[in-house]
């Protein structure tokens, strides 16, 4: 259940970093400003270098030397953002933790609200994007298309317009970190959990500097990961094509059979036998790759690989010096 009491509570910020060099100081800035105005509260922000290529980590450690209250976990290489958001979750210490991105969409100034409404005793308060007008269009209608399908075809709903931004109690953050699997749909697993849900709206802003780090690529298939993560339906909707398919060919070949003892025999070309198999053929190899598609995600899961290798950890408020963990490295 989520903390009601009065004593302090500690609030951890859960932030992966990947090629942020240009947002780091701005980031902490407003962070830290907004963070410091929340009642009966201390916070720790936990940020998390996922291989990044630039200035990134230097950066960081300049800030975590100067504050004692900022975590480094240096991932020893990119493992993509649900394996860093993984690793700041699994390194957080707070009664609450927020995931929050480095690009400042996600404005701080609605992390009060988000505290407010969990002292009201929920154990999940999710931050709702009240409107979309700072993506593009393609990137609205593809993100409003997988919310529909996914929805529809999974037993577990995802709410539509709720990113990784929200907030969880220490509860739902200890259920998530039994969670096993190696390929991980953040979204997803969060749904999973559960638990007493409320909802805030805010108004998602522009980048504020750098780039997206997401491909039309990359969210293909993250979109395709989603769904075959939590749901089997497309698996099982090869039955039923397959059932209509051979329904197709039994009528068509009682067809064949009454024009043929009404007509006689014919000489049949070999258009509708090629476009026949290809047709089938078609079908086939897309089924196969749907199949291959979740025993490809069965051979990963087979190998009990760990989902991110932490190369050093750096306290705040130390020099910038690696603190190793477990003898250079830690895995999970």
């Amino acid at each position: 259940m989520a903390n009601q009491s009065s004593h302090t509570d500690l609030l951890s910020i859960v932030v992966p970093f990947y090629n942020e060099e240009e947002m780091i100081g701005r980031f902490f800035r407003e962070v830290c400003s907004v963070m410091e105005t929340v009642p009966n509260s201390r916070f720790e922000i936990v940020c998390v270098n996922d291989g990044s290529r630039d200035a990134t980590l230097p950066l960081l450690l300049k800030q975590a030397a100067h504050d004692s209250r900022i975590k480094v976990i240096d991932l020893s290489r990119n493992f993509g953002k649900e394996a860093a958001l993984t690793a700041g979750l699994d390194h957080s210490t707070g009664d609450a933790v927020i995931p929050f991105d480095a690009d400042l969409q996600d404005p701080p100034g609605a992390i009060p609200d988000l505290v407010s409404k969990w002292r009201e005793g929920y154990d999940v308060v999710l931050a709702m994007r009240a409107e979309r007008t700072t993506d593009s269009y393609a990137k609205r209608n593809s993100a409003s298309m997988f919310y529909r399908v996914h929805n529809a075809i999974s037993e577990l709903p995802i709410p539509e317009n709720a990113g990784d931004f929200r907030l969880m109690s220490r509860s739902t953050v200890d259920a998530l970190k039994q969670l096993p699997e190696t390929r991980r749909f953040m979204k997803g697993l969060f749904a999973w959990v559960g638990g007493k849900t409320a909802a805030i709206e805010y108004v998602r802003q522009p980048r504020a500097a750098g780039a997206s780090k997401f491909s039309g690529w990359k969210l293909w298939n993250f979109a395709l990961e989603g769904v075959t993560s939590f749901s089997t339906l497309p698996l099982r909707v090869w039955t039923y094509i397959g059932g209509a398919t051979a329904l197709l060919a039994i009528l068509y070949t009682a067809y064949l059979i009454v024009r043929t003892v009404v007509h006689g025999i014919d000489v049949p070309g070999y258009a509708s036998i090629i476009t026949a198999i290809l047709f089938l053929g078609g079908m086939q190899l897309i089924g196969i790759g749907v199949i291959g598609e979740y025993v490809g995600r069965m051979y990963v899961e087979s190998k009990r690989r760990p989902v991110y290798i932490v190369r050093n950890f750096y306290k705040g408020g130390e020099t910038p010096e690696a603190i190793s963990i477990d003898e250079k490295y830690q895995s999970k």
